[in-house]
């Protein structure tokens, strides 16, 4: 892959996805990089695949002048348990040097305890042992409680879900000093200043493209350890909500650097 477009191009199709709306520019653009391109694996699921989070981030870096080259596995539902037993996510690892691999675990294992003991905590060692081995870097992507929590696992809301998922990558990341993209508490900054804030899709789990924005936000906060104002890609969002959505970002990563392990 020689550029940021061919990259998407094959990202895209080699998960069997058309470019979305929010994907699309209407007109090419001629970008100037800075630097050397920055490689990622994402490993996790559909909280990552939907809205093609890979794909917005690699435009919302190229507006800051970042070529990104990206590449993901993402089955739905998956566990980085059932990732660490798998054969095509260990030979992606092991097949190139990655700047960062990135690591979403399923939806809500990461808040409970038990699970974390079981599943989440030997998972990652086991995976970030063979990210080091291949001299890459791992990421652990910090993600979001649902919309109403999960009551059925003892959590009757967003606030109280969100504490533990946030306890268990935290946990798992002060062991392996592995810096973290702390988006699902983006996600509860962003409520704090708008509890109307759209950042869910219609099942109350998965991201809307402004949670999937968010993110990408974060992400780029994480990845370039500097602020995403004033960047001019939007994924469709108007301007005055992406610039909120930054805001975000730089609130949430930047002003606590130490609290993500982020070196």
């Amino acid at each position: 892959m020689k550029g940021l477009l061919l990259a998407l191009t094959v990202l895209l199709v080699s998960c069997g996805q058309t470019p979305t709306p929010e994907t699309q520019t209407s007109t090419p653009q001629v970008v100037t990089f800075t630097g050397p391109a920055l490689h990622l694996l994402f490993i996790g699921n559909s909280y990552t695949a939907v809205n093609n989070l890979p794909g917005l981030f690699s435009q919302l870096a190229a507006s800051g002048h970042h070529e990104v080259l990206t590449d993901m596995i993402t089955p739905g539902g998956f566990s980085l348990a059932q990732h660490a037993a798998n054969q095509t996510t260990m030979d992606k690892i092991s097949g190139q040097k990655w700047d960062f691999v990135i690591l979403q675990d399923q939806s809500y294992l990461p808040a409970l305890e038990e699970q974390r003991t079981k599943e989440l905590n030997p998972a990652v060692r086991y995976l970030d042992y063979y990210i080091r081995k291949a001299g890459s870097q791992s990421l652990l992507y910090l993600t979001w409680g649902r919309q109403k929590g999960l009551p059925e696992q003892g959590f009757n809301d967003f606030d109280s879900m969100q504490t533990q998922l946030t306890k268990g990558y935290l946990d798992i990341a002060q062991e392996l000093k592995i810096p973290v993209a702390p988006v699902g508490e983006a996600f509860k900054i962003a409520l704090g200043r708008d509890s109307s804030a759209d950042l869910w899709g219609p099942d109350g789990s998965h991201p809307s493209v402004e949670g999937t924005y968010l993110a990408a936000c974060v992400f780029y906060a994480v990845l370039f350890k500097t602020s995403p104002e004033g960047l001019d890609f939007t994924a469709g969002l108007s301007k005055d909500l992406a610039q909120t959505m930054q805001e975000v970002a730089v609130e949430t990563v930047l002003t606590n650097l130490d609290r993500w392990y982020i070196r």
